[in-house]
């Protein structure tokens, strides 16, 4: 997964807003259905009222380990719980890769979407469960049969990859319920959305900040292609005229597709073009980072 801290956002929560995150996230009770029960006046004055305890709940709360110390503990105590068994769980600590530019991030987006197709656990994008991209196409579906009933207006119908085109249930226009709430937007309008946090308002996600200069249809079609080109057996070639994603980025089709192919393998701490990686140093020991002799071949200094 691709996680993005958001420090900037939080910073603008006030103090009821901080303590019932904080609450939410580890409730001291559930619902009957085992969710988190609203933290009620006494519970969010615990943190409201202990300066040194809501500073460093704010911290926690755009801190990417923390995140992942929930995560894996919520995952561990589910499985321990279903297969009768105690102890540790997770047998070591996760992997996380810093993205230092947009074309390790394109990448990397990529590489996530396309784990089931490259896995064999799916053919398609539409079919590939548990992605981001099988949730953009659903809400993209959703919003065409809103177009089409008049829910949305006279908005344009989202252009989707070529495939299975199953008519997506339509529900009654509330954008929470739609598949992709909770997901950062992914178009980044570079010259026309302002600068700043863009906090979300409605509750489902933390910001609505885009992340990469490219619509949805576009990174859709990109995804369909590279699948086309990285899954043995797969009919298809390459197109006469590379994506225009990639002709802006510079980056060849045979490298794009090694990059998704092999991105884990390819990068261990740090992604992003050497010419970026090595004006940058760690924020600790302020040491240089290392990219493989492979990632230099693919991305060359003259870029």
């Amino acid at each position: 997964m691709i996680l993005r801290s958001r420090p900037d956002v939080v910073a603008l929560w006030d103090d009821t807003e901080v303590a019932r995150r904080w609450l939410l996230a580890c409730p001291r009770r559930k619902n009957a259905d085992g969710s988190a029960a609203e933290p009620i006046e006494c519970e969010l004055n615990s943190i409201r009222h202990d300066p040194d305890r809501l500073a460093q709940i704010r911290s926690r709360l755009s801190d990417i380990s923390w995140w992942m110390r929930l995560l894996c503990q919520t995952i561990a105590m589910r499985a321990n719980r279903e297969d009768g068994e105690i102890g540790k769980f997770w047998q070591n600590r996760y992997r996380a890769v810093r993205l230092m530019d947009e074309e390790s991030l394109l990448a990397c987006a990529a590489y996530v979407d396309l784990n089931p197709i490259r896995a064999a656990l799916a053919e398609t994008l539409e079919a590939s469960d548990h992605t981001s991209a099988q949730r953009r196409i659903e809400a993209g579906r959703i919003e065409a049969e809103q177009a089409r009933a008049g829910i949305l207006g006279d908005e344009h119908e989202p252009v989707l990859p070529t495939g299975d085109r199953r008519t997506a249930e339509v529900p009654t226009g509330n954008v929470s319920s739609a598949p992709d709430r909770f997901l950062s937007p992914l178009e980044l309008d570079e010259h026309g959305s302002e600068p700043g946090p863009c906090v979300n308002r409605s509750g489902t996600r933390c910001s609505d900040k885009g992340f990469l200069p490219i619509s949805v249809a576009a990174y859709l079609e990109l995804l369909d292609w590279t699948a086309r080109q990285t899954m043995p057996g797969k009919r298809g070639s390459t197109p006469s005229d590379a994506p225009p994603i990639l002709e802006r980025l510079k980056v060849s089709a045979t490298t794009w597709c090694e990059l998704v192919s092999n991105f884990g393998r390819l990068f261990s701490t740090v992604a992003g073009h050497p010419r970026i990686v090595d004006s940058t140093r760690s924020r600790r020991g302020h040491r240089r980072f290392h990219l493989t002799a492979r990632v230099r071949e693919l991305l060359p200094m003259d870029k």
